[in-house]
């Protein structure tokens, strides 16, 4: 995929890999945009060039160059950034990894979000760390080096970088209008197509629908439409990149009113058809 098309979403695993890396970047002049999100994996962002904040279960901090941002799997989160030019590494790995022996005792560091600051030295590390694990995934995605060099990245990681703490900033996840959504939030993650009307998803929060939609935009900074338009556009590209499926059987599935529609919805938030996301896929 061309750099300036990738996003913080939508990235997954394609079925049989244990893990992708991709590298993003925006020129002075391209449009970013990213809603709140989750994932069904885990998320390893390794910044180069960046000017923003990161929101997410330990409340919003403010981003550095060569920052580091870990984001565990079903864990809401956003990033808010201006235009400018911006660089990073997406790395998004099955959560399995911390499951072998080795990778246990580090499982607690990103047992949630974390913002993770290095020195001077291990920026350049890690960097190299990094550009080895791309070359790798590159040659062949399904390889145990590949693997193993991530592992080694991960290690490195919770070794050598520093918690940055978040004073003072309300954690996402626990806050009381965040709490109040939480049952739609669930159906969002347990499903890969939401088609509820806002009233019927103000009832399951047994909410006013006036009240429902003022705290879901004051939370999520999108109304709850369109953020369920996004969510939807999400598990097309998932549906694009990991199934044989037509376009024309993903935008019926997901309830799309037409095909036409589906392509049109699909290109204004990719800037790519369907069938050229799966072709550079």
């Amino acid at each position: 995929m061309d750099g300036r098309q990738a996003y913080c979403e939508p990235f997954h695993i394609e079925k049989s890999q244990l893990f992708e890396i991709h590298k993003v970047e925006y020129t002075e002049k391209d449009p970013y945009s990213c809603s709140m999100h989750f994932h069904e994996v885990h998320e390893l962002i390794i910044f180069e060039n960046i000017n923003g904040r990161y929101l997410y279960s330990q409340g919003e901090s403010q981003l550095e160059n060569n920052d580091l941002v870990f984001t565990p799997s079903l864990e809401t989160h956003n990033f808010v950034c201006p235009k400018g030019k911006k660089t990073w590494y997406i790395v998004q790995f099955l959560p399995e990894l911390f499951d072998s022996e080795d990778m246990r005792h580090v499982a607690e560091k990103f047992g949630h979000g974390v913002h993770l600051r290095l020195t001077q030295k291990h920026i350049d590390i890690v960097q190299q760390q990094v550009q080895c694990l791309k070359l790798c995934y590159e040659q062949n995605p399904h390889s145990i080096l590949g693997f193993n060099v991530l592992k080694t990245l991960v290690l490195w990681i919770a070794e050598h970088a520093q918690i940055i703490n978040v004073p003072n900033s309300k954690p996402i996840a626990i806050s009381r209008d965040y709490a109040k959504l939480k049952p739609i939030m669930d159906v969002f993650r347990n499903q890969t197509c939401v088609d509820l009307s806002l009233n019927q998803a103000a009832q399951t929060c047994f909410m006013s629908p006036a009240h429902f939609s003022r705290m879901f935009k004051s939370v999520f900074r999108y109304s709850y439409s369109e953020y369920s338009l996004r969510h939807k556009l999400y598990s097309a590209a998932r549906l694009i990149s990991q199934t044989n499926k037509s376009v024309t059987e993903i935008s019926y599935e997901l309830y799309f009113s037409s095909p036409s529609h589906f392509i049109s919805q699909f290109k204004k938030q990719f800037q790519v058809t369907p069938k050229k996301y799966r072709d550079n896929k």
